[in-house]
């Protein structure tokens, strides 16, 4: 019998400003053998990642909310432990959205799972990080929609987390000046040796004027991309120090996510018309179309070493609430990820 009792978290109330440890609860559940079509699971790694917590809102987005009492969803590595599936063996390694949990019975495209490729070289937590979601977002979101030239000069907020970091190695890759934005002297100094011609510590900068002095003396002349993990202050400063016809790829904005009240907006949008600006949001499931050459790039740079990868791990369920909830603090140094087995 292949049956086992898997944990889970699943929310217990929806968060009002900055998600807390009440906000969720852990259920158990028995894990059956799989039926015709179906695939048995044992999840390996699991991710948490910002877009997480706009699904813990009860209203519309480009995915589903999370409902009370319901298992959460997220990237999850595991292993096959049982098969009904002809295309999947016991063994395999398989990448699914049935993370939160330790294990799982599903028809593989009721979880969106798919088997990892053998021949990539990477470590298997690196399909939830660099070689994953958030690495075919950089990937994505500075190649094609901030449509990236050799000479520009970049601007990254976020740029010591999972997307971030590998934003301002692709821009060096490319050729670029690259300029990133982290809190404190660590990830300053992180960020910098990925290769980042500049690092503001927003931090220390205090306010908006101590980070748009910090951005105009990291780039005198402006700027010609800015990609924006943060929102906010760092939204209005790339504004103010674009150049005429500067792409901004809008990825998220986690400065903005626990607000519990709109926030205003930059108050200098007006810029936006005078300088031709080309402000872009994005959504990774858009451009899937990216994933083999994304693959191929990803395992050419990590292999010769231009591309390097951090990440942030916590051992065990039970510090997947506490692990989501560090990404509002800055807990993390590139990919926060959290080990199951």
């Amino acid at each position: 019998m292949s049956v086992f009792t898997s944990r889970g978290w699943a929310l217990a109330s929806r968060p009002v400003g900055e998600p807390k440890a009440s906000d969720f609860g852990i259920h158990t559940e028995e894990v059956p053998e799989p039926g015709n079509g179906e695939i048995q699971v044992r999840n390996h790694w699991m991710s948490v990642d910002p877009y997480m917590r706009g699904r813990m809102y009860d209203r519309e987005s480009y995915v589903p909310p999370f409902q009370i009492g319901e298992i959460l969803q997220g990237g999850a590595v595991g292993e096959v432990t049982a098969s009904g599936h002809p295309d999947y063996a016991v063994g395999d390694l398989v990448q699914s959205m049935a993370g939160w949990r330790e294990g799982f019975t599903a028809a593989p495209e009721a979880v969106m799972a798919q088997k990892l490729p053998s021949d990539t070289g990477l470590p298997t937590s690196a399909f939830l990080g660099i070689a994953g979601m958030p690495g075919l977002t950089a990937y994505a979101g500075i190649l094609r929609v901030a449509e990236l030239k050799e000479g520009d000069t970049v601007f990254v907020s976020g740029a010591a987390g999972a997307v971030g970091s590998a934003v301002v190695q692709i821009a060096k890759i490319k050729g670029c000046t690259v300029i990133g934005s982290a809190g404190g002297e660590e990830k300053v100094a992180l960020v910098k040796s990925l290769g980042a011609d500049e690092c503001i510590d927003y931090r220390a900068a205090g306010d908006y004027d101590g980070l748009l002095a910090a951005l105009r003396a990291a780039a005198p002349k402006g700027i010609d991309v800015y990609f924006d993990n943060v929102g906010g202050d760092h939204f209005q400063a790339a504004i103010e120090m674009a150049r005429p016809f500067a792409r901004m790829a809008i990825c998220g904005m986690i400065s903005q996510y626990n607000d519990t009240e709109p926030r205003p907006g930059p108050n200098n949008v007006i810029q936006i018309v005078g300088k031709q600006l080309q402000i872009r949001g994005f959504i990774v499931s858009t451009h899937a179309d990216m994933q083999a050459d994304f693959i191929n790039d990803m395992s050419e740079w990590i292999g010769s070493g231009k591309l390097k990868f951090e990440e942030t791990v916590m051992e065990g369920i039970e510090e997947a609430p506490n692990a989501f909830m560090g990404l509002f603090q800055g807990a993390n140094t590139g990919k926060m990820l959290v080990k199951l087995s």
